[in-house]
């Protein structure tokens, strides 16, 4: 055989001149696929199971069982049987008293949030600066949030009260003009009530804005100090945006807390005193005319409409408010997006 000459290919080609056909397709491995989504599945329900029945026992049950003694005129005692229909609903949404405590606990909500969150704001700028004593400042600050509701409460019912602490240092130095019933006058009961919740609460509000000012990245100051930025333009340009979910989260936060507001209001004006110095809650018009009434049924009225009216509230500021912040934080929203577009 000459050089020239080319060596004819081997197998079935070279016989019929065909191609050679593919290797066969292996089988995809579905059972071991569908042992991994079984495990998937099973190490979900070991970790949300326990949860999500804690929810249902402390949280769902005992809604449903609150509606349905929302039905009758029920002393707390023995089964239900004075069926009344929606009537405890009605006399609720119809009594003036309980149209104030909605209107007091609303007022009590924008107060929070224009007050507390401004003060929290610039107590955090002020610690996040690198300050001597800024440990102690925290801690001073931050104290307040984690005494206990009964202790500050019955503490502030002393100094504000006629002859309390707080206008017997007036009148001391001489400012006898400027004592006040701080507690029984409606002008400045709601003022004093947000003087303590403020004290009380301004450290939690702290805390988080402290902690999303350490995710900001030092580089964008030093990039706009270069620029020509001063102190509060920076503020206003880098820590506020950027501080935003922070800010979104603690305002969610307050408004639930403050729309369920009862323990400083009860301890401080009392049983009686809360609806004509006008700091009367919601929370507070359910323990009087529920408990110490002896009406459960009633009662049990009061804390569903408490309870759906806070829930519009959760949800109408997550669906307008909150909603950039949760957008693909359920798996799979991003793809789903993406394949949208």
């Amino acid at each position: 055989m000459s050089d020239s000459q080319v060596m004819a290919p081997e197998g079935p080609s070279a016989a019929g001149g065909g191609s050679t056909p593919p290797p066969a397709a292996q089988p995809a491995a579905e059972p071991s696929r569908r042992g991994a989504d079984w495990r998937k599945r099973a190490e979900i329900t070991l970790l949300t199971g326990p949860a999500i029945l804690v929810f249902l026992t402390f949280v769902i049950v005992p809604v449903l069982m609150a509606a349905y003694y929302g039905f009758f005129r029920w002393k707390g005692f023995g089964p239900p049987t004075d069926f009344a229909g929606l009537q405890n609903y009605v006399s609720i949404l119809t009594d003036p008293t309980f149209q104030d405590a909605v209107r007091h606990n609303f007022l009590i909500v924008v107060l929070s949030l224009v007050i507390q969150g401004p003060v929290a704001i610039l107590f955090a700028l002020l610690m996040n600066q690198k300050i001597r004593g800024r440990s102690v400042i925290r801690m001073l600050i931050f104290v307040p949030y984690v005494i206990s509701e009964v202790i500050v409460g019955t503490g502030w019912a002393l100094m504000m009260s006629d002859t309390g602490a707080v206008n017997t240092v007036l009148a001391k130095i001489g400012l006898e003009n400027l004592q006040q019933s701080w507690l029984a006058d409606p002008n400045i009961a709601m003022g004093t009530l947000m003087l303590i919740l403020t004290w009380k609460y301004v450290g939690f509000a702290v805390i988080l804005m402290l902690a999303g000012l350490q995710s900001i990245p030092e580089e964008l100051y030093e990039a706009a100090a270069i620029d020509g930025a001063s102190f509060w333009q920076q503020q206003f340009r880098i820590t506020l945006p950027l501080l935003g979910p922070t800010i979104r989260i603690w305002a969610f936060l307050s408004m639930i807390g403050a729309l369920q507001l009862f323990d400083l209001v009860n301890i401080i004006w009392g049983q009686y005193v809360a609806a004509t110095a006008g700091t009367s809650t919601m929370a507070t018009y359910m323990y009087l005319n529920g408990h110490l009434a002896g009406n459960y049924g009633f009662g049990s009225a009061v804390a569903v409409v408490l309870f759906m009216i806070s829930l519009v509230v959760a949800l109408f500021y997550q669906r307008f408010v909150l909603r950039r912040d949760t957008e693909g934080a359920v798996t799979g929203n991003s793809g789903r997006k993406r394949r949208k577009k």
